[in-house]
């Protein structure tokens, strides 16, 4: 063999290597592993409010106007999500969670027969019954409301959802009374500078009444003995 051949051989041999080595030089680079502090994907959650501003408060309502027939059917509809671990039946009989019947206006922790979570008997200490708000506020979050609970249901988001489930669980044997209507909110202050609107009606005693925007004016009266000329064309 000669020296040119050797040479060549030997040139190929190294172009090769460098080739190589540099091509997993600049893999390395491209598709370079960055360590993180702990698995899984942070997902970012906007939370959902009203008109762009803070979440609207979540305030039970007015019970004595939602314990309707309507709601009690679309509360049943609702119930479907309960059933899977409740019984909701006149037998009462546990489950997974305890019966529901007549379970508005029951002790928290109170269905014979059911093994409680100690979280829950703690809550009993402090929530005296079952009642309309605390029922209201329970389903919306069961594990946020009583930590430590058992019941793993999520719970329900939407006022509605929560409000025709109470509907129809108090139509099930439930002997808690319904709550009065409550007063309506009294009247927003007039805007400071306004000017206060006559106290008397219109065409009252005492009361002063604006002609309206647009109406044309009454005609005087004519003078008395007076005779009143044609309007000319």
């Amino acid at each position: 063999m000669s020296d040119l051949t050797f040479n060549k051989i030997a040139g190929g041999v190294l172009l090769t290597g460098l080739v190589i080595f540099g091509l997993r030089e600049a893999s390395d680079i491209v598709f370079k592993k960055t360590e993180v502090e702990k698995a899984g994907y942070e997902i970012a959650v906007q939370e959902e409010s009203a008109e762009g501003g803070a979440a609207a408060a979540d305030t039970p309502p007015d019970w004595n106007a939602v314990l309707t027939p309507a709601n009690v059917a679309a509360g049943q509809a609702v119930s479907a999500k309960c059933a899977a671990c409740h019984k909701l039946d006149a037998s009462n009989a546990n489950s997974t969670g305890p019966g529901l019947w007549d379970v508005v206006g029951r002790k928290p922790a109170g269905h014979p027969g059911f093994n409680y979570s100690g979280a829950m008997k703690d809550f009993a200490g402090k929530q005296p019954i079952w009642d309309y708000d605390a029922l209201y506020t329970f389903l919306k979050a069961p594990g946020k409301d009583v930590p430590g609970t058992n019941m793993t249901f999520v719970g329900l988001k939407k006022p509605e959802d929560r409000i025709a489930l109470i509907a129809y669980l108090h139509s099930l044997g439930s002997t808690l009374p319904v709550p009065p209507p409550r007063p309506a909110a009294a009247a927003a202050p007039a805007a400071e500078g306004a000017p206060a609107a006559d106290a008397a009606a219109p065409g009252a005693p005492g009361g002063t009444t604006a002609p309206a925007a647009g109406a044309a004016a009454a005609p005087a009266a004519p003078a008395a003995g007076g005779n009143t000329a044609p309007p000319k064309a």
